[in-house]
C-alpha cells in the first residue's frame, strides 16, 4: 500500500522484516520441539537461539539466483549461524513455514482492526448519546418520512460496527491456523505431536487437515469480513455526504485552519474525507473478490494464491486501519447543525403527518383505510403543490373534519409522540458502551 495510506503501526506488521522475523519464530519454535525429542543437538538449539538473524537484503541477493524466497531466507539465516545452522529447517517444507508465519501477522493485524473497531463504535456511541434528542427529517428513497433524531441514526452505525467487529474477530480466530505437516500435509518427516506443540507455542490451532497448505477459505472469510466493514463505513460517509448537500447542510466534516476546499472557488467546503473512504472501500471489495478466487488451489497447493495475498492481505489490513481511524476522527469532530436540522422538519410543512392523520381517520373516525388515506393523500399532494402546511389544508377538507375533531387533528401533529421511545434505543447501547460519568454529565446538560 502506498504510504499515504498507511498508518505506522499496521504498516509495520507487514514489512520484509516483519515477515522474514515471523517465518524465524516459527523455525525456531520447530527446533525447540525437535530439541526436545533429541531431533537437534543441544549446542545447535543454543547456536540458533543465540545467532540466528535476518538480513533482508542478504535474502534479496540470495533469491536473484534461487528464485525462490523460502530457500533464500532459510540460506542466509543459517549463514547468520554457521555450522548449526544446518538443523534449520529440518524436515519442513516451505508453506509449513511461510503460512504458519502469515498466520501470524494476520492475527497481529486483526488485532489492530479490533482495537481500531473499539475505538470507532465508542465514538458512534458518545455522539449517539450526545444527539439522543436532536430531532431531524429522517428521509427514504432520499424524499422527507417522518422525524428521527440524528442519535437514533448513530445508534444504528454503531451496532453495524459491532456486527463487523463480530465477524472480523470470527475470521480472524479461524484464520489463526498453522500447518506443521510437511509435504501434501502426512506428516512425512515430522509428527503431529510435534506440530501440536510448536502452533500451542505460537498461539494457533492446528489445521486438523491440511494439504501441503492451509485451505484458503480461511483466507477469503477473513478479507471479506474486511470488505464488509469498509461498506459499512461507506455507507455511513454516504449518508455525511448527503446532509452535507447545501440544501440540506444538517452535518459538516470539521474544516481547520488553512484548509482549502477548491483551487478556483474559495468557497467551498467539501466532504472530501467521507468521498475518500467511500472510494477505498471499493478497493476492499476487490480484495475480497481476489480472496475468493484463490480458494480454488490445484490439487494439495499450487502458488497462484501466493502472488494475490501478498498484495491483497497487507493492502486490506492496512487499508481498513487507516479508514477506520479516519472514520473515528472524522465522528468525534463531525459538526452537527441541529438548527438546520430543525429548519428542515419545518420546512417539510408537517407532512411527514400524514401517517398519524390516516390512523386518527381509521381508528376514531372509523373510516376505512382506503377511505382515509384518499382523503390524506390527496390533501398532501395539494399541500406540497402549493407550499402550504399540511395541518391548515386538511383542516378545511370537510370530509376529515366530519370525522375527526380539531383536537384530534392537532395531535397528529407532535413529534414528541412520533420520538418517544427512541429514548429506549438509545439505552441499548449500553450493551456495547457503558456510560461514562462524564459522557452521562455532557449528554444531560
Amino acid at each position: 500500500m502506498i504510504p499515504r495510506y498507511t498508518l505506522p503501526e499496521m504498516g509495520a506488521v507487514w514489512t520484509d522484516e516483519a515477515r522474514f522475523a515471523a517465518m524465524l519464530r516459527v523455525e525456531l519454535a520447530v527446533a525447540r520441539a525437535q530439541a526436545r525429542r533429541g531431533l537437534v543437538p543441544g549446542d545447535a538449539l543454543t547456536a540458533l537461539e543465540s545467532r540466528a538473524v535476518v538480513d533482508v537484503a542478504r535474502i534479496a541477493e540470495l533469491e536473484r539466483t534461487t528464485d525462490h524466497d523460502v530457500v533464500a531466507f532459510v540460506s542466509q539465516v543459517a549463514e547468520s549461524v554457521g555450522p548449526e545452522g544446518r538443523f534449520l529447517h529440518l524436515g519442513l517444507t516451505s508453506s509449513d513455514v511461510v503460512d504458519t508465519a502469515l498466520a501470524l501477522q494476520c492475527r497481529a493485524a486483526a488485532d489492530r482492526l479490533l482495537v481500531d473497531l473499539d475505538a470507532a463504535i465508542a465514538a458512534v456511541a458518545r455522539r449517539a448519546r450526545e444527539h439522543a434528542g436532536t430531532a431531524m427529517m429522517g428521509r427514504t428513497h432520499s424524499v422527507h418520512a417522518e422525524p428521527t433524531t440524528f442519535g437514533l441514526k448513530l445508534a444504528g452505525w454503531a451496532w453495524e460496527l459491532d456486527r463487523g467487529r463480530s465477524r472480523l474477530r470470527a475470521a480472524a480466530d479461524d484464520l489463526a491456523t498453522g500447518k506443521i505437516s510437511g509435504p501434501v500435509g502426512t506428516y512425512s518427516h515430522l509428527d503431529p505431536d510435534l506440530e501440536e506443540e510448536v502452533l500451542h507455542e505460537l498461539r494457533l490451532t492446528p489445521d486438523p487437515a491440511s494439504t501441503q497448505v492451509v485451505a484458503r477459505d480461511r483466507h477469503a472469510a477473513f478479507l471479506a469480513a474486511i470488505a464488509v466493514t469498509g461498506g459499512s463505513i461507506e455507507r455511513f460517509a454516504t449518508e455525511i455526504r448527503n446532509l452535507q448537500h447545501t440544501e440540506i447542510g444538517e452535518v459538516m466534516e470539521p474544516f481547520r485552519a488553512g484548509q482549502k476546499g477548491s483551487s478556483a472557488m474559495p468557497h467551498k467546503r467539501n466532504p472530501i474525507l467521507s468521498e475518500r473512504l467511500a472510494g477505498l472501500a471499493r478497493l476492499l471489495r476487490g480484495y475480497a473478490a481476489a480472496g475468493l478466487e484463490d480458494e480454488a488451489l490445484w490439487h494439495e497447493r499450487d502458488i497462484s494464491h501466493s502472488s494475490v495475498e501478498r498484495v491483497a492481505l497487507p493492502d486490506a489490513t492496512i487499508l481498513l486501519d487507516y479508514m477506520l481511524v479516519k472514520f473515528t476522527g472524522l465522528v468525534d469532530e463531525l459538526v452537527v447543525r441541529a438548527d438546520r436540522m430543525a429548519e428542515n422538519v419545518e420546512r417539510g410543512l408537517g407532512l411527514h403527518a400524514s401517517s398519524r392523520v390516516l390512523l386518527a381517520l381509521v381508528e376514531q373516525g372509523g373510516l376505512s383505510r382506503e377511505e382515509a388515506y384518499a382523503i390524506v393523500q390527496r390533501n398532501a399532494l395539494r399541500a406540497a403543490d402549493e407550499r402550504r402546511p399540511l395541518a391548515d389544508v386538511l383542516a378545511l377538507d370537510a370530509e376529515l373534519t366530519a370525522a375527526i375533531s380539531m383536537h384530534t387533528l392537532a395531535a397528529c401533529f407532535d413529534d414528541a409522540h412520533l420520538l418517544r421511545n427512541v429514548p429506549a434505543v438509545i439505552a441499548r447501547l449500553d450493551r456495547l458502551v457503558p456510560v461514562d460519568e462524564k459522557e452521562g454529565a455532557r449528554a444531560d446538560g
